[in-house]
């Protein structure tokens, strides 16, 4: 989801590496790129752990000092990612958010993947993100990412409508035995997600929404809070690109639901909305120095665009489960992952669609 992101001419230039690592027997190419990336380690001493937190790509962290202080993360992507992940985006966009204080050290691409800095700090839980503490941190970071301005004089355009357009087209027609029974059984006809889709990208797209950088995943898992320390970063910037402001606060909220055991339940209620989208429209007036007063009409204009872009959310993922269902190698059960967003889509839908701009 992106148009026109332009890396700043200081950005440091980052290498790649003619190097690929398989996915399954991982150690021998994650070696390789350590010997490239840290010459100086004991190369006979590298330890590596496997991250089993992402369902797009495989994750090792490698490591020599049993206090990982320093790790450096080999990122494998995952089978066939390349239909609907942009990489070239996706490296455009981490370099622009390394330069703005957003991301980590990115040390290398290669053949299929990314080595970069870990994070300290542990990776957030449903539970943490509706603290009163952290989500007002989050809400503040987030603001720090849709004020970048890095279109280089474009206007910027969400191709968000595009993007759901081409992953239509890449869902399968069938899927092999019981797969295919569960998929008829839980999924909409093409049909009827078509007229969604139409129905969303007009609707939607009347809002008048911002078009700004977005993260476009941040999960709960996608946030890293150092609590020593008292800094939150978002990490994995596959997703990221321009797309409209209420999409990315509206995708958060609905992954307070978390990702294993969802539970729409978690979904932040009015008040706590209310509370989020004022401090986050606090600190982006501040970032674009428009000073920090922000006014009740503002706070529910943004409610109502956030809650009706949480649709195309639902629809977007749900619609990347059915591609994942077909081509990814981890295990996870993407189809009924996507039926539980489609199922939250229709369910939401009149209850977010009753609501109107003040």
């Amino acid at each position: 989801m992106a148009n026109y992101i332009h890396v700043p001419a200081s950005a440091p230039d980052i290498p790649k590496l003619d190097i690929a690592v398989d996915d399954q027997h991982y150690k021998a190419g994650a070696l390789k790129l350590i010997q490239e990336i840290r010459p100086a380690w004991n190369h006979s001493l590298v330890k590596m752990k496997m991250f089993t937190d992402g369902i797009t790509n495989k994750l090792i962290g490698c490591y020599v000092d049993e206090t990982m202080e320093d790790v450096v993360l080999v990122r494998i992507y995952g089978y066939m990612t390349e239909l609907f992940v942009d990489r070239d985006n996706e490296l455009k966009s981490f370099r622009v958010l390394h330069a703005h204080g957003c991301a980590p050290n990115l040390y290398c691409t290669f053949n299929n993947g990314l080595c970069y800095e870990f994070i300290q700090g542990t990776a957030l839980d449903p539970e943490h993100v509706s603290h009163p503490k952290l989500f007002r941190i989050i809400a503040r970071q987030l603001a720090k990412f849709h004020s970048i301005h890095a279109h280089n004089g474009w206007v910027p355009k969400s191709n968000l409508w595009l993007k759901m357009k081409k992953y239509f087209s890449l869902v399968p027609n069938e899927f092999e035995n019981k797969v295919n029974e569960r998929f008829i059984e839980g999924v909409p006809s093409f049909q009827q997600l078509q007229q969604e889709m139409n129905w969303m990208k007009k609707r939607l797209s009347s809002l008048g929404s911002p078009v700004v950088l977005c993260h476009n995943d941040l999960l709960c898992k996608n946030i890293i809070f150092n609590d020593k320390e008292g800094h939150l970063k978002f990490i994995d910037y596959e997703y990221a690109g321009y797309n409209y402001q209420a999409y990315d606060i509206g995708n958060h909220f609905n992954e307070f639901a978390g990702l294993n055991e969802v539970d729409y339940a978690q979904y932040p209620n009015r008040e706590l909305q209310l509370q989020w989208l004022r401090a986050y429209l606090e600190a982006y007036k501040e970032f674009k120095g428009q000073g920090s007063e922000v006014s009740d009409n503002e706070v529910e204009v943004l409610y109502v665009q956030v809650n009706q872009f949480a649709l195309a959310s639902h629809f977007f993922w749900g619609l990347w489960a059915l591609i994942q269902t077909k081509y990814s190698t981890i295990d996870f059960d993407y189809l009924g992952y996507a039926v539980v967003r489609f199922t939250q889509y229709f369910k939401m839908k009149p209850e977010v669609t009753a609501l109107s701009l003040p």
